[in-house]
C-alpha cells in the first residue's frame, strides 16, 4: 500500500511539467487524481503552452498507475468552474483530501519592459488562481475531517527572481497566503504548506524562454548569477519537486503547517 491509498488529490496545472509529475507521484502513492489545466494558449508567455493532448497524456499516466483520473480543461481564474469540478470530484470519488495549487505563468521582463497586462496576468493566475483553488476545495477537506493543501510558490517567493518584479511579487504573495490559510484552516485539521522550486527542467523552458532570459540578464549582468545552486546540478527534475509534494501530502508531515520547503539546491542563499 502507498502512503496515500484511498486519498483523492486535486491538482491545478496538471497537464504537463511539475503538475504532471505531482499527479503521477501521488497516484503511485495510491491517490486518485482530480485535475484542471487551461491546456491552451497562456497570455504573453514566451514558452509553449500546454495542449489538450498533454492533458490526455497525463490522464493515461495516472491510469497506468492503477488510479482514477478526473481531468478537465479549465481556468484557475474561474472560481465557479473550480467549485463545479471539486463538487463533481466529491460526487464521483467520495471526497477530497489533498490540494496542490500548481498552476502559474512566468514572463521574463525588466521593470521598465513590464506592462500593466503582464502584471495583471501574474496576479490573476499566480495569486488569485491559487486563492480560487483553495477556496473551491477547502470546504471539502473540512468535510473529510482534515487534509493537506500544498501551494507551489518559487525560489522567487523567498528571495528575488531578477528581471521579474511581477513574478516575484506573485510568488511572495503565495508565501504569505500559505501562512494565512494555515492559521485559519488549522482549526479544521487542514495543513497548508508551500514548496519553493528553483529552476526546474519542464516545458516552461521551451520556445523563446531561454533567449528571453538571456536578453533580460543583459540589462544588468551582475544580477544574472542570483539563484545559482550550490550543487553541481543546475535544474531540478520535476520528479524531485514531486517527492516533496508527496511528503507534504502524506501523514509523514502530519504536524507540519505554515512551512515553506525549498527544492532549489541552495539557490535562495546565493
Amino acid at each position: 500500500m502507498g502512503r496515500l491509498t484511498d486519498k483523492v488529490a486535486f491538482i491545478s496545472g496538471v497537464a504537463r511539467g511539475q503538475g504532471r509529475a505531482h499527479a503521477v507521484r501521488l497516484a503511485r502513492e495510491g491517490a486518485d487524481i482530480v485535475g484542471v489545466d487551461l491546456a491552451g494558449p497562456l497570455p504573453g508567455v514566451p514558452y509553449e503552452s500546454a495542449t489538450p493532448a498533454d492533458l490526455a497524456e497525463t490522464a493515461a499516466l495516472i491510469e497506468a498507475e492503477g488510479r482514477k483520473a478526473l481531468l478537465r480543461q479549465g481556468d484557475v481564474r474561474d472560481l465557479d468552474g473550480l467549485k463545479v469540478l471539486a463538487a463533481d470530484a466529491v460526487a464521483e470519488l467520495g471526497g477530497l483530501d489533498i490540494v496542490v495549487a500548481n498552476a502559474g505563468i512566468c514572463i521574463p521582463a525588466t521593470w521598465d519592459e513590464a506592462t500593466p497586462e503582464i502584471f495583471r496576468d501574474h496576479m490573476d493566475i499566480n495569486v488569485t488562481g491559487v486563492w480560487n483553488t483553495v477556496m473551491a476545495t477547502a470546504p471539502h477537506l473540512i468535510d473529510r475531517g482534515g487534509g493537506s493543501v500544498i501551494l507551489i510558490s518559487s525560489y522567487a517567493g523567498k528571495k528575488v527572481q531578477p528581471f521579474m518584479v511581477h513574478y516575484t511579487t506573485s510568488k511572495h504573495a503565495v508565501t504569505g497566503m500559505t501562512r494565512a490559510f494555515a492559521a485559519e484552516l488549522g482549526a479544521h485539521s487542514v495543513r497548508v504548506n508551500s514548496v519553493h522550486p528553483g529552476a526546474v527542467s519542464t516545458p516552461m523552458g521551451s520556445g523563446d524562454m531561454v533567449a528571453r532570459i538571456e536578453q533580460t540578464n543583459a540589462a544588468n549582468p551582475k544580477l544574472a548569477a542570483m539563484g545559482t545552486p550550490f550543487l553541481e546540478q543546475f535544474f531540478a527534475e520535476p520528479e524531485e519537486v514531486a517527492n516533496v509534494v508527496a511528503f507534504l501530502a502524506s501523514d509523514e508531515s502530519s504536524f507540519m503547517t505554515a512551512e515553506h520547503l525549498s527544492v532549489d539546491g541552495g539557490a535562495q542563499y546565493f
